[in-house]
Formats: structure tokens, sequence, C-alpha cells
């Protein structure tokens, strides 16, 4: 893997979680969040839950597609990887990848988001309150796979 490539994925990711922790900031006031709270949201509130929500989805994304791939590929890892859930294992057996099923919890969080509920604000700030969470996790996620990357390069 070209380095200037692997950076440049790692570039991305990182605008990603920069923006992310930078909604989260600007909403922490706000938790709890309940159907009520959401309801009384000003215009900007509202645009900067969006950005919440899609910095997640794109940070994820990005990770599993590109990221995660491209550290397999700087260890040079051996054998039959060709399921996504078999590069998960390697890269959690190598220490690339804290755990699995973290990962795949992260990842089912992020397609909850691809389901909105624009009629059910329970359903909503359940499913904010869970992600603010998970966000936490996924943003130390990436910290870990950029720092074992680092030591292939």
């Amino acid at each position: 893997m070209n380095k200037d490539v692997f950076k440049g994925i790692v570039d991305i990711c990182q605008t990603h979680a920069e923006r992310l922790n930078w909604s989260m900031q600007h909403l922490a006031d706000k938790q709890p969040y309940t159907a009520a709270s959401l309801s009384e949201l000003t215009e900007m509130e509202l645009a900067v839950f969006d950005q919440f929500i899609v910095r997640f989805s794109k940070l994820q994304d990005v990770m599993g597609a590109k990221l995660l791939p491209a550290v397999i590929e700087l260890t040079h890892e051996e054998g039959e990887l060709t399921t996504f859930i078999d590069k998960l294992n390697r890269l959690e057996k190598i220490g690339a990848l804290d755990s699995v099923e973290q990962w795949l919890k992260l990842r089912e969080m992020r397609n909850q988001f691809a389901h909105d509920y624009p009629d059910d604000p329970e359903i909503q700030s359940a499913l904010l309150n869970k992600a603010f969470g998970m966000a936490g996790q996924l943003l130390r996620c990436l910290e870990h796979v950029v720092l074992f990357a680092a030591k292939y390069q």
C-alpha cells in the first residue's frame, strides 16, 4: 500500500471524526434526549444533529470500506480473507481492532440511521441517546486503528 494513499484515507477519516466531535460538543448540553426535548430544538440545532448523523455514518463507512482493508494490505496479512467478517476477525487477531463484536454494533448503529422515524420522536430520541455513546466508541476505534497502522508505515 502506498503511504500517500493510506494517509489520504486516514485524513478523510480524521475530517469526519473532527466534524463528528464538533457536533457532539454542540449538542452535549441537550442530553439525554427525549421526545419533548427534540420537539424544542431550533433549526440550527436540528442541522447540528444532521451533521452528527451524517459524520457518524460517513466515518463508519469509510473505516469499513477503505481504512480497515488498507490496514490488512499494509500489514501484508496472508491467507484467505474473502469475506468482510474474515477481515474483521483477522484485524482483531493482530490487534488492529479491539473487538469484532463492537465493530458490528457500530455498523448496526449506522444502519439504523438509514431508517428515518420522523413521526416517532420516542424512537428518534432513544436512537440519538444510544448513538452518542457509540460515537465515542467509534472515535476511539479510529484512534486505535491509526496508532496500530503507524507501526507498519
